[in-house]
């Protein structure tokens, strides 16, 4: 089977001359289809860009990336438009929810903007799984930040794409909503076959994945697979890395 994303040989540099930085270097990576993946490593290792350049968000300066059989690189902005918009979903931190939009609104938007309706029973699935079927007429001001953010993964969810990336889905969550959003994003993977990769700086939240990879100064230093907690922490240490605050 194909992977969902890949990465061969990518690297990113920013600026020129003494400004430069060298973001990525060299960096291969699969993701497996219907996997969890979570990405880690300390600030300005290069898990942010890594994710960014496996979306489509950011460009690479070398290498090559795909989504599934579709070549990423090389893409026009019209064409990484489509990709996204066909088979890329995201979560992001600060949920980005529409406020005018009602909660059914802000779920279905990308689906209206490509013109397509959804899959009731999809649809129906996706909503019973956040638990949100007695919110869906309220707008964001509404909600609690669990219950936003559940918004945002029922948006990613509906559209049924090819791999969700999520950056730091529960950085502005207090613990248990914490706790709910990534217990939902197991289930999605485990139940119902998605593929997620998942930036985190909290070694909690990378249990819940099937597989860690661990980036230092623009490389993935190693792997974790059925990571525990425990097990994240003591490769952190093993490796040296410092794994603080969200990039």
């Amino acid at each position: 089977m194909s992977a969902a994303a890949r990465a061969v040989d990518v690297w990113k540099v920013y600026g020129v001359g003494e400004a430069q930085v060298i973001a990525l270097r060299g960096v291969s990576l699969e993701v497996e289809r219907g996997k969890f993946t979570a990405i880690m490593g300390p600030s300005g290792s290069g898990k942010s860009t890594l994710m960014h350049c496996l979306a489509g968000l950011d460009s690479v300066t070398r290498g090559q990336v795909m989504i599934g059989e579709a070549m990423v690189t090389g893409l026009s902005d019209a064409g990484l438009t489509k990709l996204r918009r066909e088979k890329v979903g995201f979560i992001f931190q600060q949920f980005n929810l529409l406020p005018t939009l009602t909660a059914e609104e802000n779920i279905l938007l990308p689906l209206a903007i490509a013109g397509r309706k959804p899959d009731q029973e999809w649809y129906q699935t996706v909503i019973n799984t956040v638990g949100l079927a007695d919110r869906l007429s309220h707008r964001p001001s509404q909600l609690s930040g669990g219950q936003q953010q559940r918004v945002a993964c029922a948006r990613a969810l509906a559209s049924r794409p090819e791999v969700i990336f999520a950056d730091e889905p529960t950085g502005n969550l207090d613990s248990r909503s914490g706790a709910d959003i990534l217990s939902f994003l197991r289930r999605s993977v485990s139940e119902y076959g998605q593929t997620i990769v998942m930036v985190t700086h909290d070694a909690n939240a990378a249990s819940y994945a099937d597989r860690v990879v661990f980036l230092g100064d623009g490389r993935i230093v190693d792997e974790l697979h059925s990571p525990t907690a425990e097990a994240v922490l003591d490769k952190i240490k093993s490796l040296d890395l410092t794994v603080g605050a969200p990039e």
